[in-house]
C-alpha cells in the first residue's frame, strides 16, 4: 500500500507541476502586459508596478519568473483582480466553500439513491421495475444540465412556487460569510432566527442539488446494476447458494462488497463530470461559487481571476481522483497487485 500511495502522490505532484506551468504560461499568452496579467497591477501605477517587477523576477530570466510565480502561489499572493482590485486569494475562500458544499451534497444524493436503485434494478432484472429504472436513468442522462436546470426552475420555482429561483439565502437574514458554506455559516452565526435561516437556505439548496446530482445518479445506477449482475454470475455466489445461505446473506455479505469495487473506481470520474456541470449550474442559479465567479471573470477578461479559478478547480479534481484511487486500492488489495504486475 505504501509503494502504491507513493506512486500516486508522485504522479499528483508531477501533474500539479505541469498545471502550474500551464497557468504560468497563460500570463504570456493573454493579450496585454504579462506582469499585469499575473499580478493585476496596471503599468500606470508606476511605483507598485516597479515593485512587482522586482518581486516577480521580471528583471531576470523566465526561470526566475516561474520560481517567483510558484513562491507567491504558496504565500497566498495570487495577485489582484483587474475589476475589483481586491486580492484574488481572499475572494476565493468563501467561493470555494459554496462550491464544495453544493458539489458534496449533490454527490451524496447521487450515491444514496444511485447505489440502492442499481441493486434493486439488478435483483429485478428484465422485470417491469428494472425496465422503468433503466429507462428513466437513460433518459435523464441524455438531458443537458442547462436545459434540466431551466426546466426545474420553471416547474418548481415559477409554476409551483416551492423554491426561490436563484441565490443562496434571503439577504434579510444577514448571515455573515465565514466559510462560504451557507449551512456552516448559519450554524456559526449568532442570529436569533437560526432555524428560519436554515429552512430558507435548504429551500434555496434542494433544486440546484437535484439538478447537479442527476447525471452522476444515472451513471451510478447503471454501473451498480451491471456490477451486481456480474458478481451474481461468479462461482463463489453459486457455491454460497449451494451451501444454503439466504438471499439476504449472499447479497450483503458476498455480492455488495464485490460489486462496489467498480463503483468506487468510477467515483473520481463522476466527481470530475459533476465539477464540470457545477459551473453551468452555479451560473443558472446565481450560486455564489467558483463556477459563476470563473465565468464572470472570462466575460470581464479578468486574467488573474481566470488563472486562480482554473487552478483551484483543476487541483480539486486531481486531489479527489487521487483520494478515490487510494481508497480503492486500500479497500481492494488486488488492484495494487494488478498494477504492480504491469
Amino acid at each position: 500500500m505504501l509503494r502504491y500511495s507513493l506512486r500516486r502522490i508522485v504522479l499528483l505532484l508531477v501533474t500539479l507541476w505541469l498545471l502550474s506551468l500551464l497557468i504560468f504560461s497563460l500570463n504570456y499568452w493573454y493579450p496585454g502586459d504579462s506582469l499585469t496579467n499575473m499580478t493585476g497591477i496596471a503599468s500606470n501605477d508606476t511605483l507598485a508596478y516597479q515593485q512587482a517587477q522586482v518581486a516577480r523576477g521580471f528583471d531576470d530570466g523566465i526561470i526566475s519568473q516561474y520560481g517567483q510565480f510558484v513562491s507567491h502561489l504558496f504565500q497566498g499572493d495570487w495577485g489582484l483582480s483587474l475589476v475589483t482590485q481586491q486580492p484574488v486569494f481572499d475572494e476565493i475562500k468563501p467561493l470555494l466553500g459554496a462550491t464544495v458544499e453544493l458539489g458534496l451534497l449533490a454527490m451524496l444524493l447521487a450515491m444514496v439513491l444511485g447505489i440502492p436503485l442499481g441493486v434493486y434494478a439488478a435483483v429485478q432484472q428484465r422485470g417491469p421495475i428494472d425496465r422503468v429504472i433503466m429507462g428513466i436513468s437513460l433518459s435523464a442522462y441524455s438531458i443537458p444540465v442547462f436545459w434540466l436546470a431551466q426546466l426545474f426552475i420553471l416547474l418548481f420555482a415559477v409554476k409551483l412556487g416551492w423554491s426561490p429561483i436563484s441565490g443562496q439565502i434571503n439577504p434579510l437574514y444577514a448571515i455573515e460569510t465565514q466559510t462560504g458554506s451557507i449551512l456552516i455559516d448559519i450554524w456559526l452565526s449568532d442570529t436569533e432566527f437560526k432555524a428560519a435561516a436554515l429552512s430558507d437556505a435548504l429551500n434555496h439548496l434542494w433544486v440546484p442539488v437535484i439538478v447537479l446530482a442527476i447525471m452522476p445518479l444515472t451513471m451510478l445506477i447503471r454501473i451498480m446494476r451491471n456490477a451486481v449482475l456480474d458478481v451474481l454470475q461468479q462461482n463463489f455466489i453459486k457455491a454460497a447458494r449451494a451451501r444454503g445461505l439466504s438471499d439476504a446473506t449472499i447479497m450483503f455479505r458476498h455480492t455488495l462488497p464485490n460489486a462496489l469495487q467498480p463503483v468506487i473506481r468510477q467515483l473520481g470520474l463522476q466527481f470530475s463530470v459533476l465539477m464540470t456541470n457545477i459551473v453551468i449550474t452555479e451560473v443558472i442559479f446565481n450560486w455564489p461559487g467558483l463556477g459563476s465567479w470563473l465565468v464572470k471573470s472570462i466575460y470581464e477578461r479578468d486574467f488573474p481571476v481566470i488563472q486562480a479559478g482554473l487552478l483551484i478547480l483543476a487541483s480539486l479534481i486531481l486531489f479527489v481522483n487521487v483520494l478515490v484511487d487510494l481508497v480503492h486500492a486500500w479497500r481492494y488489495p488486488q488492484v495494487r497487485k494488478e498494477i504492480d504486475a504491469e
